[in-house]
């Protein structure tokens, strides 16, 4: 008997006729669907008039229900997994059955449709040929605070996800870690009735957020601009005179110039002087 096929459904994030004719056609063929919350799928199915049988399927049972979930595909049926909202598996859980399928030589199929990061990405006004999704950051403030310093120097466009009673709180943060000026966009709510999407430096968005308490209800995605090409810049060379400072006692010149060159990704004739200047400076003091 051939094995089933796992299909991976997006479904709306707010407005119902982002609800494509594919993923209704689907949702209404399969055996079984895989919900995060059966009760908010169930609603989605019944407007729709799709009489489907649901099962749950979250963070706190994946691991259990994949083994019986393997062998139904393997048995030849038909299966579809949804999140709550939006493309399943972009911090929400999947990625358990979605590997299993996977090592089982079972068919997985993505019906592509909406995504909160990839909407607000696009309306954000931000560059977009390179991006860093974060997900959620902690709720306690020391390791988020922890993690935005880690963020620091990263180029790219960064995309989270934000609690309501979180976002405050992130957005003070983020401007006193990277800088009030760095642009941002917040984008709350896309395709409801109450959408906002804002772009503005950190510092003006974190007291426009504190300010508007009804900036700090639903659903929100925060998109911020990468480091400046500047601090990324000076950030290297930070990085390169240590590492020289350390290689050009045990290595030739040339040696230790090529070696952080291609430790840090740059050029090993930018660096060759820099390794003769630490190099001399060692045997100064060396000498002293």
């Amino acid at each position: 008997m051939p094995t089933g096929t796992l299909y991976v459904v997006a479904t709306p994030i707010g407005h119902l006729d982002d609800f494509s004719p594919r993923a209704r056609a689907v949702l209404g063929s399969v055996d079984q669907v895989a919900a995060e919350d059966t009760r908010h799928s169930g609603r989605l199915l019944q407007q729709f008039g799709l009489n489907v049988p649901l099962l749950a399927v979250h963070d706190h049972n994946e691991s259990e229900r994949v083994p019986g979930l393997i062998r139904r595909l393997e048995a030849g049926e038909t299966l579809a997994l949804v999140s709550d909202a939006g493309t399943p598996l972009i911090s929400d859980p999947g990625y358990r059955l979605i590997a299993a399928a996977h090592d089982a030589g079972i068919k997985v199929v993505p019906v592509p449709g909406p995504c909160a990061a990839i909407a607000a990405l696009s309306a954000a006004g931000l560059a977009s040929d390179r991006f860093h999704f974060e997900g959620f950051l902690a709720a306690k403030a020391g390791p988020r605070q922890a993690r935005l310093r880690a963020l620091a120097e990263l180029p790219h466009t960064l995309i989270f996800y934000e609690a309501p009673h979180r976002i405050a709180e992130t957005l003070a943060d983020m401007a006193a870690i990277w800088g009030e000026a760095r642009l941002a966009t917040l984008a709350r709510e896309l395709t409801k009735t109450f959408e906002t999407v804002r772009r503005a430096p950190l510092g003006e968005l974190a007291a426009w957020v504190l300010a508007d308490t009804d900036q700090q209800r639903g659903e929100i995605v925060l998109v911020v601009a990468g480091a400046p090409e500047r601090e990324v810049q000076d950030a290297r060379a930070l990085s390169a005179e240590d590492i020289l400072r350390v290689l050009v006692r045990e290595l030739p010149v040339k040696q230790a110039a090529g070696l952080a060159a291609e430790l840090l990704g740059l050029k090993k004739n930018a660096l060759y002087d820099l390794a003769q200047q630490l190099r001399d400076q060692a045997r100064a003091e060396d000498s002293a």
